[in-house]
């Protein structure tokens, strides 16, 4: 199977690469109006969120949004130590002016030393490769999010954001340290899982 995922991966990388900028737009324009409507995101007020850098839904706007509605934002910072990702909050001061340092894997960081444990956050909004419809996650490999999810198994609402054609319609193998979701927003639909 693993041979199969990669290749999965690959697949997906490389369409989400080819995606024109204004493709990309507007997928975060839709998600957007879907987010808006959320009851999770209505009710959140500590929201985990991340910068996008490898063809993601995009999250400018989401975060201007979470901004206005005076929602508390913060970005996940990976921990050398044990692998996992802490939550760092981040004023809009800090988002608009871009301070932030890079991470050797090739995204921006919040520049902190010290960040909050997930369970903390009431929405936890964060990129994905592939879900299908049981909630299965597929990442970018690394499994930051898995091993940070396994800590906190009934908090935050753990919420993905996918271009629509990265909702598999086939059954992912769930390994058992995949942290699957409990709902997936994608430019066209909403999805709700039972975990």
């Amino acid at each position: 199977m693993s041979n199969t995922l990669n290749a999965l991966r690959k697949q997906l990388r490389l369409k989400r690469k080819r995606l024109s900028r204004y493709e990309q737009k507007r997928a975060e324009h839709q998600v957007l109006i879907q987010l808006r409507h959320a009851i999770q995101f209505k009710t959140a007020t500590k929201i985990g969120l991340y910068l996008h850098a490898f063809g993601e839904i995009q999250t400018q706007k989401l975060l201007e949004l979470c901004f206005q509605q005076k929602k508390q934002v913060y970005l996940p910072m990976i921990c050398n130590m044990n692998q996992t990702l802490v939550w760092v909050k981040i004023s809009a001061n800090q988002y608009f002016n871009k301070r932030f340092s890079h991470h050797a894997l090739g995204m921006k960081e919040p520049m902190a030393s010290r960040g909050k444990h997930v369970s903390a956050l009431d929405l936890l909004i964060m990129p994905l490769l592939a879900c299908d419809h049981h909630g299965t996650r597929i990442g970018m490999g690394g499994g930051f999010y898995d091993r940070t999810l396994a800590t906190a198994k009934h908090h935050p609402y753990r919420l993905g954001l996918a271009h629509s054609f990265q909702y598999i319609d086939e059954q992912l193998l769930r390994q058992k340290w995949d942290q699957p979701l409990d709902g997936l927003l994608t430019p066209k639909q909403q999805y709700r899982f039972s975990r």
